[in-house]
């Protein structure tokens, strides 16, 4: 019968006891956290072969990011957020507001005054509009600044002024939800300056007031552009610019030249 001999220790080292369930099996059964992670492998590997997901998330998160980069960069994504944030609030403010000439009014009241939180919220939204247009803002003008509006990166430029457009009108048709006597007399100036424009601009104004005039329907117009046509493209518009950003990556800061490769020497040649 062979006797097993345990190793001599090696000085200076010493060996950490491992834990049960480690990757041993106990008692002929497989220990429960190595269960969970083959579970979790499993479910992950069915996904991603039914999906391919991977390869996206891979090139989405290890990318090369240029040295320079600061806290200038942020502010795409913090007008990424403040876009869930709009739309977060949005949809709450939606199950309580009526979109109609007489109770928009006393529904927004209501909101304020009856709903748990509904002035928190509301004022989230009220001033998150705000803030997501000085963010676009800001982010254009850092990449108008940092030059990162050239070669390749056109296209991401031309989405990205759309992108700003599609904000300001957002901004614009939710100023008239409250229908208080500041937002109904505001609109209606912001709709006789659009008429004012050459060719498109007569079509424009009759599209928002939904007729000649301002009536009960516009408000109704308003309401169906703010909470559907414009967040569906601006949702899809911001897909199409983050998976350009992925693919083209960002700019170096303006201040920071590239330096050229410096000549081998002999020996390394």
């Amino acid at each position: 019968m062979a006797i097993k001999i345990p190793k001599p220790p090696i000085p200076g080292v010493r060996r950490r006891p491992k834990p049960p369930g480690d990757g041993q099996e106990q008692n002929g059964k497989v220990p429960l956290r190595d269960q969970a992670i083959e579970v979790q492998t499993q479910v992950v590997g069915w996904v991603d072969e039914r999906t391919g997901a991977s390869g996206f998330l891979r090139g989405f998160l290890f990318r090369h990011v240029p040295k320079g980069t600061n806290w200038y960069y942020t502010l795409g994504s913090a007008t990424l957020f403040a876009f869930l944030s709009q739309a977060v609030t949005g949809v709450f403010l939606a199950m309580y507001y009526d979109p109609s000439s007489s109770r928009a009014y006393d529904s927004i009241q209501h909101i304020n005054n009856d709903v748990w939180l509904g002035s928190f919220v509301r004022g989230m939204h009220h001033w998150g509009a705000s803030v997501m247009i000085v963010l676009i803002f800001l982010h254009m003008g850092r990449t108008f600044f940092f030059g990162a509006y050239k070669y390749p990166r056109e296209l991401n430029w031309v989405v990205g002024v759309v992108l700003l457009v599609l904000t300001l009108g957002m901004g614009f048709t939710g100023y008239l939800l409250p229908f208080d006597q500041r937002s109904f007399w505001a609109t209606v100036v912001g709709v006789n300056i659009n008429g004012t424009a050459p060719f498109l601009g007569p079509y424009l104004s009759d599209f928002l007031r939904a007729g000649p005039e301002f009536g009960a329907t516009t408000l109704s117009r308003f309401y169906a552009i703010h909470m559907l046509l414009i967040p569906v493209l601006l949702a899809g518009l911001i897909g199409v610019h983050i998976f350009l950003v992925t693919k083209l990556g960002t700019t170096a800061p303006p201040w920071l030249k590239a330096k050229l490769p410096e000549p081998l020497d002999r020996e390394q040649v």
